[in-house]
């Protein structure tokens, strides 16, 4: 459920979490969970399916997006800029940025994007999940690329097992020395709340992790 406090603001669930009030309705979880679907899709890989003119830093206008999402699933005819941003500043993960008129997905790409992202107040460590199978091959050669544009890494031990369980049940976790990795050079840049950015990692800088507690029983 997404709703708005007067007071404070765009929130998920029930009840604002600041002061309880009930808000002001704006879509229900069917709704958040298929447009929030359709954003993802349109701005991580094919924003031509909607027509749709990407700048190089993966920005589109707002406005354009929300006339092309009611062309071609009429059912969200009632679609408004501030339910777009309502998602936005909602969205636990930081997936998204809004930016005057504009709005773009901040990780998760699989275009060809020249991104421009905080490179400040990085951890000294970052995570990355990965098979058993994959591991000793990565601590070998490095982390690169696959499916996406650039390697995502997790703030956390416990992010990256939960983005690792998606693949395999056990996942290997590796923790990378980004304190040295940004000495030497290497350009990592915060992506959203618990996802970072790099071109590539190389051997040197990657080990296996010591888990920080033991990850959550299923």
């Amino acid at each position: 459920m997404l709703r708005e406090c007067k007071e404070h603001g765009y929130f998920r669930g029930e009840s604002c979490p600041i002061c309880g009030d009930d808000g002001k309705f704006l879509m229900n979880e069917q709704e958040l969970e298929q447009i929030g679907r359709t954003m993802a899709g349109t701005l991580r890989h094919f924003p031509e399916k909607f027509g749709l003119q990407m700048d190089d830093q993966g920005f589109v206008n707002l406005r354009d997006f929300i006339a092309a999402l009611r062309t071609h699933q009429r059912r969200y005819h009632w679609i408004r800029p501030h339910h777009i941003i309502a998602i936005i500043e909602t969205d636990p993960k930081g997936r998204y940025q809004v930016s005057n008129d504009l709005i773009r997905a901040t990780y998760g790409h699989t275009l060809d994007l020249d991104l421009k992202l905080p490179t400040e107040n990085i951890p000294d460590r970052l995570f990355y999940p990965t098979t058993p199978e994959e591991a000793d091959i990565i601590l070998e050669t490095g982390l690169k690329p696959s499916d996406r544009k650039l390697v995502h890494l997790s703030k956390t031990y416990q992010d990256a097992f939960a983005a690792g369980s998606v693949r395999t049940d056990s996942p290997i976790i590796l923790a990378i020395d980004t304190r040295k990795a940004i000495e030497d050079g290497l350009e990592i840049q915060k992506a959203g709340k618990t996802v970072f950015l790099a071109r590539e990692v190389p051997p040197a800088y990657l080990k296996r992790a010591v888990p920080e507690q033991e990850p959550p029983a299923e």
